[in-house]
């Protein structure tokens, strides 16, 4: 992703401009999840959204902000979650997730619900309030 950054800045007419937009941000409100801790933090009390992903996946590029900013709206409410599928391939299957993203919603350690794609704000906000 930093490549696309470089090459769009140099082809811009402001090189200097920064586009945050563009960058990988390390101040993600999400927690990343791998086989030594998935259960420990979907056991909880609070909805889970867990989010399955790849750093080659395009819709999982586009979806990442939408959860990052409902990581920090709802901080207080809900914990949003990132398996990256190739580090993690055991919870991918045993979640069977075959396509990405793949969007998990958990209660009590218990799956829920599920999405798989990109899919609004409005609809995962409504998705995490019927967990609540």
């Amino acid at each position: 992703m930093l490549d696309v950054v470089r090459c769009f800045c140099r082809y811009f007419a402001y090189p200097n401009l920064e586009l945050p937009f563009l960058m990988a941000t390390d101040n993600s409100a999400t927690i990343n999840l791998d086989e030594s801790n998935f259960d420990r933090e979907i056991n909880s009390d609070k909805p889970v959204l867990v989010d399955f992903w790849a750093e080659w996946c395009g819709p999982c590029k586009l979806i990442a902000p939408l959860l990052d900013e409902i990581a920090r709206e709802k901080a207080d409410a809900v914990k949003v979650a990132k398996v990256n599928v190739d580090e993690n391939q055991s919870l991918s299957f045993k979640y069977n997730i075959r396509a990405i993203p793949s969007l998990l919603f958990f209660k009590n350690g218990q799956l829920r619900d599920q999405v798989t794609g990109m899919t609004s704000k409005k609809d995962l906000l409504s998705r995490l309030e019927a967990l609540a």
